[in-house]
């Protein structure tokens, strides 16, 4: 039986690789205009509109009729599904795609734990499991065991965002913008958390190695993907630039992609994100 990848619309993918799954999209609203993450809004407009914006957008989950739908074609087409969310800590998006598979068979769903490029560099481990021959049920198996360990950090580029969403105060926020810190943020146990603050972009990235050589270093056999938020990639090919040591002698390139809605509500523009998977 062949195997089809389903994945929402908050995994972060390369084109060659977003090519090769199915996306359920999640609902995103600015005010009282609505869009579908990725089909009526792409990543640059959503960026222009968040920064335009005196509110934060919101996103509602992925409906178990948009998982059905999909589930339904694989069925039409003979085929079962793995299915990759995001984690059910920052959505209800993994419980739609549940409620949905409970009218199927042959349908896996994943929640990974992670979101943006964690489930995007979970979804390639997916293709490749694909490629090797890996059955449905053994590759969302094999996906449970690897989840574990993904590594995703990201340097913050301004609290505004971070405080506009309640995750820090005013105060916080209004003495970060005149001091020039940085926070540090991770994915958690499924849940957006602060690893520390840095003084300036150079401190940042600093810090940014510094958590890379915490989780005891790269995994560089399995998928490694960097990402930005905003306009313009600049800060992050600082970041590339900044961490050349890391790279050199074990990627051919360090592949990167914009970070999408969900995430990028919370960080707001000027972002880098480094996932991979620990040793």
């Amino acid at each position: 039986m062949k195997t089809r990848i389903i994945v929402d619309s908050t995994a972060d993918l390369m084109p060659e690789i977003k090519e090769r799954v199915h996306i359920v999209p999640l609902t995103l609203r600015f005010g009282e205009e609505e869009y579908l993450d990725g089909v009526t809004i792409d990543h640059k407009r959503f960026y222009e509109k968040l920064v335009e914006s005196d509110v934060l957008p919101t996103t509602s989950q992925g409906t178990p009729h948009a998982f059905a739908k999909e589930y339904e074609k694989a069925a039409e087409a003979g085929e079962s599904a793995v299915v990759i969310t995001i984690s059910s800590k920052l959505s209800g998006t993994y419980q739609s795609a549940m409620m949905a598979a409970e009218d199927y068979e042959n349908i896996y769903v994943v929640d990974s734990g992670t979101a943006a490029m964690g489930s995007g560099i979970l979804t390639e481990l997916a293709i490749k499991f694909l490629d090797e021959g890996l059955d449905a049920k053994t590759i969302a198996e094999r996906l449970e065991e690897e989840k574990k360990k993904i590594i995703i950090v990201a340097l913050v580029d301004t609290l505004e965002y971070l405080q506009k969403g309640g995750r820090v105060s005013k105060t916080v926020a209004f003495a970060g913008s005149v001091l020039n810190i940085k926070p540090v943020l991770s994915v958690i146990d499924g849940e957006i958390s602060m690893l520390g603050k840095a003084r300036g972009s150079k401190m940042g990235n600093n810090l940014l190695v510094q958590e890379i050589d915490k989780a005891g270093g790269i995994d560089f056999t399995k998928p490694l993907l960097l990402g930005y938020s905003g306009l313009s990639d600049a800060l992050l090919l600082k970041y590339i630039e900044d961490s050349r040591h890391i790279w050199e002698g074990n990627v051919d390139e360090v592949r990167y992609t914009t970070v999408g809605s969900v995430i990028g509500t919370h960080v707001g523009p000027g972002a880098v994100v480094v996932a991979f998977y620990k040793k």
